[in-house]
């Protein structure tokens, strides 16, 4: 696995899908997500230049961080995955962003955690799949109202996971109702787009990418 092949694959992808929309790759947030992969692979890509990576599990996430720990403050850590409410303040210690708060509660346990201003995104189930967490679009503006009250979190952005399709195409409609809504609520980020379809979250708006896949290889 050539790690520095993909990434600069994935970076030339990228900025394909920049020109095709008219936007600049330093819009873009390239998060190298690292679920399933050894410390040796994120600092691989470390030494590639990438500097953002996300974890779905606190658990996985608190050994890798801590092998990791020289590569501080040069490392932003993520938190792409679903989170448990007995783990937030794990989370609030390991990471510096949230991108799957995806209940009032769960950001009013975060807000009583964190010892410092933690940066969320909530997630929004856009497409309104029963198996999948996140608020409604209907209730993501309450939402966001409510959680902007908590003076410990600031709401940056909405985050959403597509539906597993053939054609990404066909989920162009999902994170264009995604881009609408953060636009209509007057938030920053987009986390949307993932191996199989980043190039059209990209030219939909995505300001934060979580690829694991295209740069790490499958998961064992």
């Amino acid at each position: 696995m050539d790690i520095a092949a993909n990434i600069k694959e994935v970076q030339r992808r990228i900025e394909r899908a920049c020109q095709r929309s008219h936007r600049s790759p330093s819009e873009i947030t390239l998060v190298a997500v690292t679920k399933g992969f050894e410390a040796t692979a994120i600092r691989a890509a470390f030494d590639c230049g990438i500097r953002n990576f996300g974890e779905n599990r606190v658990q996985e996430a608190e050994d890798k961080i801590a092998q990791l720990s020289d590569l501080k403050p040069n490392v932003t850590w993520h938190m792409v995955g679903h989170l448990q409410s007995n783990k937030a303040k794990r989370a609030t210690d390991l990471f510096d962003i949230i991108h799957s708060v995806d209940s009032v509660r769960l950001a009013e346990i975060l807000n009583r955690r964190v010892e410092k201003t933690l940066p969320v995104l909530l997630e929004v189930n856009v497409s309104g799949e029963a198996t999948k967490g996140g608020f409604s679009v209907d209730e993501t503006a309450m939402a966001v109202e409510k959680i902007r009250l908590l003076p410990n979190l600031k709401v940056i952005g909405l985050m959403t996971i597509a539906p597993l399709v053939a054609d990404p195409e066909e989920v162009r409609p999902v994170f264009r109702k995604l881009r609408e809504l953060r636009d209509f609520l007057g938030l920053e980020h987009l986390s949307m787009g993932m191996t199989d379809d980043f190039e059209v979250a990209v030219e939909e708006g995505a300001t934060m990418l979580r690829i694991g896949r295209a740069i790490f290889g499958d998961r064992r």
